[in-house]
This record gives structure tokens, sequence and C-alpha cells, in this order.
């Protein structure tokens, strides 16, 4: 059962995890989230019962959980580098280590441990700062992979600070009183999420859950003031950053409250999901993770509504489905619909 045609989302568990019971045997990752936290417990106040639980995750019998905490140690022995000339040549006898000894990169991520000399950096990322200001950044930063699934911040929770996507995928979502789920967006590598709520002091307006093993890098709110009051260019590309999300939120309320109708909504999600390249061809091939029920939370429906649907676009030929492939056959056709 492909994701485009699943009328189920996997929803995945929680449960608290507690080092101290893992066992020499145990295969089982531990939540890298929970390493981090500790890793920064230790580091800021020197708490010993966090250092142990980083200390247990070095020894984890999961590889992955083994290199991502190997990796935060290594982080606390080395010194901030002054400049790219300092870092670079630790950057790369790291790399060459873990190759030299098999070790993996977690989730196969070619990891980035410093902004410095960063080649994940875009035109348009909200960390494409000046060598001095993103030198200022790298001090302030905690850099950190994460899994599929796991929760960067919850609505309604007080700010921490932001997190810059360096590589990944990150789903932004609200939740009704009556538990009713609205996916807002996905977020792509260059953003930053908890911005608004970072300056303003206010509580988290959405939750963010990482889709795919993500690289982040966060830096807490009281660096983030600092940033800004030191640093003019951090005040620029923040303004510029937040003028987006509120006009991406002013195009999503005018998708969501005045389309026509849900199959409307659901013609214009599917539009919206092709990629660049392909924008020019008379199909659209769709490769997407979103199953019937992420899609109806995109789009403020049901999931049994798209279901139905989907099946009625099928026989209108307005598309097909190749294993886990969406076609739009006809775009001129769903683009008509989505007026």
């Amino acid at each position: 059962m492909n994701a485009w045609s699943s009328p189920v989302a996997a929803v995945p568990g929680s449960p608290a995890l507690q080092l101290e019971a893992a066992s020499d045997t145990e295969q089982t990752a531990v939540d890298p989230l929970y390493v981090f936290g500790c890793q920064i417990e230790w580091e800021r106040r020197g708490d010993p019962s966090a250092a142990w639980e980083v200390i247990a995750a070095a020894r984890h019998a999961n590889e992955d959980t083994r290199a991502h905490a190997l990796a935060l140690l290594e982080r606390m022995q080395q010194p901030k580098p002054e400049s790219a000339t300092d870092f670079m040549p630790v950057w790369m006898e790291r790399r060459a280590f873990m190759k030299e000894a098999g070790m993996r990169m977690p989730y196969g991520l070619d990891v980035i441990e410093s902004c410095i000399g960063c080649k994940a950096s875009r035109e348009n990322f909200f960390c494409r700062f000046s060598p001095t200001v993103l030198r200022s950044l790298d001090g302030a930063s905690y850099h950190s992979v994460m899994p599929p699934g796991a929760l960067l911040f919850v609505e309604g929770q007080s700010p921490r600070g932001v997190y810059v996507l360096c590589s990944g995928k990150v789903k932004l979502s609200t939740t009704s009183k009556e538990g009713k789920v609205l996916i807002l967006k996905q977020a792509e590598a260059g953003e930053v999420l908890g911005l608004s709520a970072a300056i303003s002091g206010s509580s988290y307006e959405m939750t963010a859950e990482t889709t795919s093993p993500c690289q982040v890098n966060f830096v807490s709110r009281q660096d983030l003031m600092n940033l800004l009051q030191s640093e003019s260019e951090v005040g620029v590309h923040a303004a510029k950053a937040l003028s987006r999300e509120f006009q991406g939120a002013y195009r999503d309320i005018h998708d969501l409250v005045l389309a026509r109708s849900s199959s409307g909504k659901l013609a214009r999600l599917l539009l919206s999901c092709a990629p660049e390249n392909q924008k020019s061809e008379a199909e659209l091939r769709l490769r997407s993770a979103m199953t019937h029920e992420e899609m109806a939370q995109r789009i403020g429906s049901s999931r049994e509504t798209v279901t139905r649907l989907l099946s009625t676009l099928k026989k209108k030929r307005l598309i097909r489905l190749e294993g886990a492939t969406l076609v739009i056959r006809d775009r001129s056709g769903l683009e008509a619909l989505a007026m």
C-alpha cells in the first residue's frame, strides 16, 4: 500500500526513554533530541546526571545513537573555531577518522558540524550571513541530527529559541480543542522555525515535527535577542523571514477559506506539490509521503472525503497512480477545478 493510496497515517509512538534501562543487547535507538538536551544541560549547567546520560548513549548498542552521542562528546572537547581555516582541518580530520573506523554518519546524512564553511547553505537560506556574522551565529549554535517524527517544539509551549533547518523537512501543524489537526505547511531547508514566538516571547503558535531525517541548528532565545541587537544583518534576515511567513499564511487562508469546494482545495494542493522542474511538462509526476489523512489535514477536510475525491479525479482521468507515484494527467483540467 503506497503513500497516496493509504487511507491511514502512521502515528509514531512516543514512550518515555530511559538510557539506564538499556541493556547491551538492546538495539532500539534513543531519541537524539533527548541526548541533545542532556548534552546542553551538561555543557551549560554542569549537571552530572545529564553527563552520564550522554556517556551511556555513547556506549549504546544502537549504531545511530552511539554515533550521535560520540559526535556530541567530541564537539564539547573542541574549542570554538576562530575562522574557517581553523575549523576545516578538524572537520576533515573527524570525517576521515569516521570513514577509517567504518562508522556511519547518523541516518546517512553528510553531517554539518559548523556554520563556518557549510556547503549546504543557499542564496535564500536564513543563515546566509557575511563571514563575521556567521561566526557570531556559530558561537551561539547547537547543531544536531534528528530522526523522522521528532518534535522540535509544541503548540502552546514557551519559546526556548529557534531552529534553523539545515536539511530535511519539518511539518508545521496546529490542533483544535476537539483534536482536529490542520497542517499549515511543510518547512524546507533554509527556513527558520519558531522565529515569531522567540522574538515576541509568546508561546509557539504551532507544532514542528520532522518528517525526514533533519539537521537543525538550535539558537536559544537569549542568544537570538543578543544577535538581533548587535548585528543589524540578523535583524534584516529575521524581518524577511517573518514577511515570508505572513505572505504564506495570507495565501493559505485565502486558498482554504475562499476555495469553492473540497475538490478545489485538493486540486490546488496536488498542483502545489509538483516539482519546479516539471512545471512546463504536460504530465506532472508527484512522489509524496503524504497519506490521505495528511492530505485531509492540509485542506481542512476528512480522510474519507479525500479518499472519495481522489477516486473521482481518477475516474475523470485527471490523475492516475503508478505505484507510489501520482501522475497529473490533465493539468489544465485540475487547474480549472482549483479556481
